[in-house]
């Protein structure tokens, strides 16, 4: 920690918290990956779309990954969105603290500001939720979600990147600040590695309310590509990233072929004056309005409810 002494304690505590989200995410990444090669009985792998494009990736280079977000990305709209949904359908919270939940996020994504504080008063009600559930049912109605609402969602252009680089022989890894289980659920059913996700502390397989770290968010899934990299033996100048956010601007420069797709606003501009490839799977003006009507009534408290709740095992 001694390289960070120059920055302000704040700052310092962050990007603290930045790496250990990110050093957690890998860590659990890499203890699911090896599942991955069956689905849960009655989860059938989706089918690969035929399509692919030819000019990436090299074909036999095993030092090379890509490395996808997921929300607008990979699915159209936020999985966090569709797991909160879930929850609410299942009775996870009540309607007040929906209420709760709905004015964090439309706030949010309004004043487009991380304030830490609220931040941190969301993130805990969130966490507050799942507290004394078991990983395993959450686990469970994680897979019933899928189904239900995340399925028909999926883009089937960043489908067939990803597929492409499977066919090369490489690995392919969801990075998001969903919870880790959610994206590894979602990364089984299309056949991919595995996923990054936020890590949420477990004891004896049930919920402490706790985070290892802080949701994978920004500078935090920068920090798990990097640990998963290094611990993966891998090339970042010979890897990929695919996202639709200015958020993953770190994430996207840290390796040597970074595609903006179905961008926002910021990541199109910051993208074309860098000469990154951009791809977007949208259609007509639809495409510059997806994101704040996403946040209004149950889209936004879903989001807000389920955006911390990371559902991972932590052994201690």
């Amino acid at each position: 920690m001694a390289a960070l002494g120059w920055l302000t304690p704040r700052r310092r505590s962050a990007t603290a918290r930045s790496v250990l989200a990110g050093e957690a995410a890998a860590e659990a990444a890499r203890k699911s990956a090896s599942e991955l090669g069956e689905a849960p009985s009655g989860a059938a792998v989706e089918a690969p779309p035929a399509a692919a494009e030819p000019e990436f990736p090299v074909p036999g280079d095993h030092h090379a990954a890509a490395f996808f977000d997921l929300d607008n990305t990979v699915m159209q709209g936020a999985a966090l969105f569709h797991f909160g949904r879930g929850l609410y359908k299942r009775h996870f919270f009540r309607k007040r603290e929906l209420a709760r939940f709905a004015w964090q996020q439309t706030w949010f994504r309004l004043a487009g500001v991380e304030d830490p504080a609220h931040m941190e008063d969301a993130r805990n009600s969130a966490l507050s939720i799942v507290k004394g559930h078991r990983v395993s049912e959450l686990m469970s109605i994680g897979e019933e979600i899928y189904d239900e609402y995340m399925a028909e969602r999926i883009w089937p252009g960043t489908r067939a990147l990803a597929q492409a680089h499977l066919d090369a022989g490489q690995k392919v890894w969801l990075v998001t600040a969903a919870p880790v289980e959610t994206a590894t659920i979602i990364a089984r059913r299309l056949g991919l590695t595995g996923a990054l996700g936020t890590v949420a502390e477990s004891v004896g397989g049930v919920y402490t309310g706790k985070l290892v770290g802080e949701p994978l968010h920004g500078p935090a899934k920068a920090e798990a590509v990097r640990a998963l990299a290094a611990a993966e033996g891998l090339d970042l100048a010979r890897c990929a990233a695919y996202s639709d956010s200015a958020n993953d601007i770190p994430m996207l420069s840290l390796v040597g072929h970074p595609y903006a797709v179905n961008p926002d606003a910021r990541l199109s501009k910051y993208a074309r004056e860098r000469g990154w490839r951009l791809r977007d799977y949208r259609t007509g003006r639809k495409a510059a309005k997806i994101g704040i009507p996403a946040a209004a009534g149950l889209g936004a408290a879903a989001g807000g409810t389920a955006a911390a709740i990371a559902l991972h095992r932590r052994r201690r």
